[in-house]
């Protein structure tokens, strides 16, 4: 029996796909023109120690007037991928262009962006945002991105690029000092702040938070283990004498003072967004009260929506649970990242034995309303991508995500309307062939 993390729809592809005039039920709305694509890990070996390790493979599907034009599926191709090129040489150096690129997939500056936290960004070829090079394919790969040899630490795979500046703010974190790094590209890319954030030790330092005035970071109690990291595991484990604080930063003194303000002990993946209130900073995420005390491959703590509000006059922060259901990879229009957001929504968490179903949420941030829609017996999604309707932030869109079926051992990517969470799907694209469970994506329009 292969290990969970390989198993059902955690299972590797093992075939790299292209498809073209996909089937449809249902109509593709005319005005989604561009690419959704989703990263998620798909060790070309067919083994890998644990979930978050095997090769990225990039899942894409074209949409283009009314119309889903294609599929086409590609392992990011990192040295390490073809060149079996580990993270860290015999001598223990850090090869920051090795990796497995296998978590998130952005746009910034007209570059696409295959990402994972321990590296530096892979860049992809993509139509859409610019001719392709001679000979090249969507979504091959170009190689490692480093703007232009000023990125000297890896980069987290959540950067948040702000609606109000088109800067993008990201982090690179490692287990040597120093641990954390704050990095900000402007609107055309280029690297223009990179400064150290003092933290007591080698912590994960998965995501972060962003508001139009403020840059949060989460400094939590799951901290490297070198012995796990021989061991061939996931190489964090939670420690009790660690503690758990907020860092504040103001993003119009990217080189001052870092405030910290202490919380209950948790740790959080992803949170929901972030804005700033008067005096006061809102912080939604999605909240475990544990991770990884005794297994490295079993998440045995469920996360749900919480609210932080940092009281930046008394130096305090109140903790609220805001919703009971179990629910992760949570996002927002991206268009309203860092500010006041009336919806977000995330995916139910549980799969299996845990659900005969899986179900996207949509919650109302200012009156706790939550809208769920059910996929049906045996059919699960993934994170699921906001694809604006027009250019109101926060306005009409869909939700899109794939979904897999068990009966059918195949995958859709299914269009829902984000304002009637509850109606049928707007549109189902039926795929060659399956979607295994993975991280993140992007809705990218056509420039």
């Amino acid at each position: 029996m292969p290990p969970a993390h390989l198993a059902g729809n955690y299972a590797p592809v093992t075939e790299e796909l292209t498809a073209y005039d996909l089937p449809v039920t249902g109509r593709v709305p005319d005005t989604l023109n561009g690419w959704y694509l989703r990263n998620g890990p798909n060790p070309h070996d067919a083994a890998s120690g644990h979930w978050f390790f095997g090769d990225g493979m990039i899942h894409g599907v074209r949409l283009d007037g009314g119309r889903a034009t294609s599929y086409r599926n590609r392992w990011v191709r990192t040295k390490t991928f073809t060149d079996d090129v580990p993270l860290r040489d015999d001598k223990g150096n850090l090869d920051l262009a090795a990796g497995v690129a296998n978590t998130h997939v952005v746009r910034h500056a007209g570059r696409t962006l295959a990402l994972v936290e321990s590296s530096f960004p892979h860049e992809m070829h993509l139509s859409g945002s610019g001719p392709l090079p001679s000979g090249a394919c969507d979504l091959d790969t170009a190689g490692p991105y480093d703007f232009g040899g000023k990125l000297t630490t890896a980069m987290t795979a959540h950067p948040k690029t702000c609606p109000l500046t088109g800067e993008m703010h990201f982090f690179g974190y490692g287990i040597e000092a120093p641990y954390l790094t704050y990095h900000r590209a402007d609107a055309n890319g280029d690297l223009v702040v990179s400064r150290p954030v003092e933290v007591p030790g080698p912590t994960m330092l998965h995501d972060f938070n962003l508001t139009a005035g403020h840059v949060v970071f989460m400094d939590l109690p799951v901290v490297f283990d070198m012995e796990l990291a021989f061991a061939g595991t996931m190489p964090y484990r939670w420690d009790d004498g660690y503690g758990a604080r907020l860092g504040v930063l103001r993003r119009d003194d990217p080189y001052g003072t870092v405030r910290w303000f202490d919380i209950d002990p948790c740790y959080v993946f992803h949170p929901l967004n972030a804005h700033d209130d008067g005096d006061r900073i809102v912080v939604y995420v999605m909240r475990y009260p544990e991770l990884w005390r005794r297994d490295q491959n079993a998440v045995n703590q469920r996360p749900t929506l919480w609210r932080w509000t940092i009281d930046l006059t008394t130096g305090t922060v109140s903790e609220e649970q805001v919703d009971d259901r179990a629910a992760e990879f949570p996002r927002v229009d991206d268009r309203l990242v860092g500010l006041d957001a009336h919806y977000g929504h995330a995916t139910a968490v549980g799969t299996g034995d845990d659900r005969e179903s899986g179900a996207l949420l949509r919650y109302d941030l200012r009156t706790g309303a939550v809208v769920e829609h059910d996929f049906g017996p045996g059919r699960f999604p993934a994170e699921a991508a906001f694809a604006p309707a027009d250019d109101s932030p926060g306005g009409a869109g869909w939700l899109v995500t794939y979904v897999y079926d068990a009966a059918t051992d195949r995958s859709d990517l299914v269009i829902l309307d984000s304002a009637d969470l509850s109606a049928p799907p707007v549109a189902t694209v039926h795929l060659p062939g399956r979607v295994p469970y993975g991280f993140h994506g992007s809705w990218l329009a056509d420039l």
